[in-house]
This record gives structure tokens, C-alpha cells and sequence, in this order.
């Protein structure tokens, strides 16, 4: 199922994310319920996300849901109309880390569809570096909310 061309210009192109809010450099791998990515934007100095020179920990919750911003892209028939999605709640999050800017390699991003449908998804996800996992939770996003 993957493809090469799975980089950060892919991944930009279809999510809304741009510039340097588009935080993921790549798909890893991916399947019908679960994303890999690979992110290394927490060590840039531009990052947006970064506040007082520093990134902390709670925004990898952004990476994540970027995460499942890119396998609702990857799982959308190829000729639909982008689905905008809003991340309703995040649960169960555990910081395992007071900030990611000094992980010290790049961030393995990791979505797993729990459940839902045409409307509402909840994934489990992680962000790890290397072995040691920084974050975990649990995220619900509600697809197209202005049609509801």
C-alpha cells in the first residue's frame, strides 16, 4: 500500500495544514485502521507550535491529529472532495515528557482508528522517539461539521 511519493510535499497537498503548520515529513507505512508517520519539524527553530524557544510536550497532540488528517486523505476515494475534519476531544492523554524540541531524533507518529463512521472516528495515538514513547492518548474528530 505504500507508496514513495508519500513525502512531505504529498502530504501537504492533501491536508489542510500548510507551510510550516505542516508539521509530518512522511508516511512510514499505512493501512484501512492505522498511520505510521515521521515527523522532525519539533527541531526546527521555525516551528510554529514552539512558544518561548521551546516546544512543549501537549503539542504533540497537533502531530497526531495531523496524523489522522493524512489517512482520512489516504482512505477518501480518490475523486471526493477533501472531508474537513475538527478534533473534538482528546482522552486518557499521558505526557511522558515535558517537551519534544530536545527528543533528540526524529518523532514516529502512530494513528490507530479505534472505531466510527461516516461522521464520527476516535483513534488511539502515540509519538515516540525511537523506543521511548513520549505521548499517548486518545482523539475523536467529527468529519464535515457544518453539514451536521
Amino acid at each position: 500500500m505504500l507508496s514513495a511519493s508519500l513525502d512531505h510535499a504529498w502530504i501537504e497537498a492533501h491536508v489542510p495544514h500548510k507551510g510550516t503548520m505542516c508539521l509530518l515529513e512522511r508516511v512510514v507505512e499505512w493501512s484501512d485502521q492505522r498511520i505510521v508517520c515521521e515527523a522532525i519539524s519539533h527541531t526546527d527553530p521555525a516551528n510554529p507550535l514552539r512558544d518561548a524557544a521551546r516546544l512543549g510536550a501537549a503539542t504533540g497532540v497537533e502531530y497526531a491529529a495531523q496524523a489522522m488528517a493524512v489517512h482520512g486523505a489516504l482512505l477518501a476515494p480518490s475523486d471526493a472532495a477533501p472531508t474537513q475534519g475538527y478534533l473534538t476531544s482528546v482522552r486518557g492523554l499521558s505526557l511522558h515528557t515535558d517537551r519534544l524540541d530536545d527528543a533528540g531524533g526524529p518523532l514516529t507518529v502512530t494513528a490507530e482508528r479505534l472505531s466510527g463512521d461516516a461522521r464520527l472516528i476516535l483513534y488511539q495515538f502515540t509519538l515516540h522517539c525511537g523506543e521511548r514513547c513520549l505521548l499517548e492518548g486518545r482523539a475523536s474528530v467529527v468529519l464535515d461539521a457544518q453539514s451536521l
